[in-house]
């Protein structure tokens, strides 16, 4: 195995990507959500790697040291699973295990629908597979209000402007540390971000230093890129038309903490519920219990443990 994180970058889909790797063997991607980067899997990758896996986690379209188009135009799910199709072919690989959290989640959902040939098998983190109508921010701000953070982060500027009201680690902690009682749904005239608390100390999972690595980050690149994959939702109904009631064929495990703050919201009554399953035919789900949003952080041995044992049944 090889003993350390790597890093580089590869040109895949017109951009270059920064990917952190480790180990060799089968393929295991790991795609991280908002306001992330590779750094989210620090604790998955050197597990997985140890267990005879090539690991890579790409900083995805957008973050950290991957390239950043300015309009939101580009982060539809075509370019960001077009993204991760170009990665495969630089890596020289068919098929690859993937594991996504948050709108990491969506891209490998968007994959497996798009390119199930290029899928083993996937680990959906604190996301289950969307159904279209929920994916509109119109049809979401209809629905609730501007008060709602997606409705906040679609006009451009917006949601920069609101953030630069705080240093760029308190921004961090806001966001990582959300809880179920931190609903994202401002009142009239209140931006989300100054809506959710800030945390006056930090939970057992997350150090100072840690906080700082992702601050260090985004205090270069800013929040733009990541917030482009809201402002590109509606298009992407728009062109996902094709699709509407395709299934997921290939094998899925879906991972939630019932303290997710859209566990008890919607994803509780669609994961029990008759659709997901239809849609998803091979689907396994594990809710976590006491667990929240960034899962992956926050309870990592447990997570590791999953996708090990997802795999392992895939491989028996």
């Amino acid at each position: 195995m090889n003993s350390e994180v790597k890093h580089r970058r590869v040109r895949t889909n017109g951009i270059w990507m920064h990917i952190a790797e480790q180990g060799s063997g089968p393929l295991l991607l790991l795609l991280h959500g908002f306001p992330e980067l590779w750094f989210s899997w620090r604790h998955q990758i050197t597990h997985l790697a140890a267990k005879g896996f090539h690991v890579v986690a790409p900083d995805m379209r957008g973050y950290g040291d991957t390239d950043s188009p300015p309009h939101h135009s580009s982060y539809t799910y075509f370019h960001l699973v077009g993204d991760i199709i170009g990665l495969l072919d630089d890596l020289n690989q068919q098929q690859a295990f993937v594991v996504g959290h948050d709108w990491g989640a969506l891209v490998g959902w968007h994959l497996s629908l798009f390119r199930p040939d290029r899928v083993r098998g996937f680990v959906s983190l604190s996301v289950a597979f969307p159904r279209p109508s929920f994916m509109s921010a119109a049809f979401m701000t209809k629905t609730f209000g501007d008060g709602l953070y997606i409705s906040q982060f679609q006009e451009p500027g917006r949601a920069e402007k609101a953030f630069g009201r705080y240093d760029c680690s308190t921004v961090m902690k806001k966001f990582l540390l959300i809880d179920k009682d931190d609903p994202l749904i401002a009142p009239p005239g209140v931006e989300t971000i100054d809506f959710l608390h800030t945390p006056s100390s930090l939970p057992s999972w997350i150090s100072e230093d840690e906080i700082r690595f992702f601050t260090q980050k985004f205090e270069e690149t800013g929040f733009t890129g990541g917030l482009n994959y809201y402002r590109a939702m509606d298009l992407n109904c728009e062109l996902l038309g094709p699709w509407n009631g395709s299934k997921v064929t290939v094998p899925v495990k879906l991972i939630v903490g019932d303290k997710d703050i859209g566990f008890s919201v919607y994803t509780k009554s669609y994961i029990e519920g008759p659709v997901l399953k239809d849609l998803v035919p091979n689907l396994e789900v594990v809710v976590l219990a006491d667990a929240h949003h960034f899962i992956q952080q926050e309870r990592p041995q447990e997570i590791t443990d999953e996708i090990l044992s997802f795999i392992a049944k895939l491989s028996s």
